[in-house]
């Protein structure tokens, strides 16, 4: 089969390939732990879920406008706004099946051959994946993990150049668990604007899944920078909703209706009933939010602590999203050859570093979406493999 070029620059989401590898080993009648995937391992809270069944009942079940139904939008509109201190309305937001999609139409949008895009190394693979899909230029941005995985300003700062056509920014990040600090937007957003035609896509899909006491800043904030910046969000992980698929862009007004036409040209829409369970979803009970960060703190502990209990590994506490990114260089492996060992010998489920760029490696990561009994039996079963510190 002969497939046009382009599908040549197209990457792929590792996790989705070791979870194939880790079904056949399951169907061979292996134990597996699931620490591979990121998706909330709760259940979707019974208000949004009762939302979105009435929904049906009530007849959501038909097209509804490209950009969102208009009610839901001006409620993300209003929590964004109340939230990061700015001014939005309903036409500043798209809505999308799943966040990923303002990924694709934020980069399709604005990035030509040949522009310069600077994303976080280790990252979410799916942005250099559509980088060089459209035929942009990746340039890595480093997380250092001396930083506690912060961005490395002064690097991404160095890195601008009048070809630099957009800047993407995840905080908290996948898969370091690593947070901007308001100092790194303040200098992110002054170095921008010395290139006017620089546009900043802050994934900010983690916002509300962090272990500090402050609030999270955002680049957007920054005087000047909403008229340059996208926010991209969504519920797959807040409200563990990744099988509704809902998300949205929140962007100037001018860019929005390209984004929609985008949709328009793709998806053609969201199901109305995923956007009623939103709106209860934003403006309902946020006990069940309350309660599971909680417990992914609870989670997040335990495996730091545990894994620094193995030979070889280091770990530090990652301040927000439910990843952690130890570093096994004291183990002699390779992170492939590693990630391989784990899941064969120890029926555990990871992901290499280099599974998020090429600075990750000498990194796994794993997802503590899982149990706390889970997570202590793959230690013990790692341990068993790897020996004890």
């Amino acid at each position: 089969m002969k497939l046009a070029k382009r599908m040549g620059n197209l990457g792929t989401e590792s996790a989705f390939e070791v979870l194939a590898r880790a079904k056949a080993l399951e169907a061979q009648g292996k134990h597996i732990i699931h620490l591979q995937i990121g998706e909330p391992d709760f259940d979707t809270p019974k208000n949004i879920v009762e939302a979105g069944a009435n929904a049906l009942r009530g007849g959501h079940t038909h097209y509804t406008p490209s950009a969102g139904m208009i009610n839901f939008r001006e409620v993300i509109a209003k929590d964004v706004s109340d939230s990061r201190g700015v001014s939005y309305k309903a036409e500043n937001v798209v809505v999308c099946p799943g966040a990923k999609p303002i990924m694709f139409y934020v980069i399709l949008a604005l990035v030509d051959e040949g522009d310069e895009v600077i994303y976080p190394n280790p990252g979410f693979p799916i942005y250099e994946s559509m980088i060089r899909f459209v035929g942009g230029k990746p340039v890595p941005a480093r997380l250092p993990e001396e930083h506690d995985f912060r961005l490395d300003v002064d690097g991404l700062i160095k890195s601008l150049s009048p070809k630099t056509k957009l800047i993407i920014l995840n905080s908290p990040g996948n898969p370091t668990g690593g947070i901007l600090e308001k100092s790194d937007v303040e200098r992110i957003a002054q170095a921008v604007k010395k290139y006017p035609d620089c546009w900043v896509l802050s994934d900010e899909i983690y916002r509300k899944i962090i272990y500090t006491p402050t609030e999270l800043p955002s680049i957007v904030s920054e005087p000047g920078m909403v008229d340059r910046t996208i926010i991209l969000d969504g519920f797959s992980k807040t409200w563990a909703m990744t099988g509704w698929r809902l998300g949205y862009g929140v962007m100037p007004e001018p860019l929005a209706p390209h984004i929609a036409r985008l949709q328009t040209n793709s998806a053609s829409c969201t199901a109305g009933f995923t956007q009623v369970a939103g709106i209860e979803a934003m403006t309902g009970d946020q006990t069940s939010v309350k309660n599971m960060v909680a417990e992914f703190r609870r989670r997040r502990d335990a495996i730091v602590a545990g894994l620094n209990t193995i030979k070889g590994v280091h770990c530090r506490a990652p301040k927000g999203a439910f990843y952690v990114f130890p570093n096994i260089t004291g183990t002699g492996r390779k992170s492939k050859e590693l990630e391989g060992l784990l899941l064969n010998e120890a029926g555990v489920a990871c992901l290499s570093g280099t599974s998020f760029g090429e600075f990750g490696e000498g990194y796994l990561r794993f997802s503590y979406a899982n149990s706390l009994e889970n997570i202590k039996i793959a230690i013990e079963r790692m341990r068993t493999v790897l020996g004890a510190a």
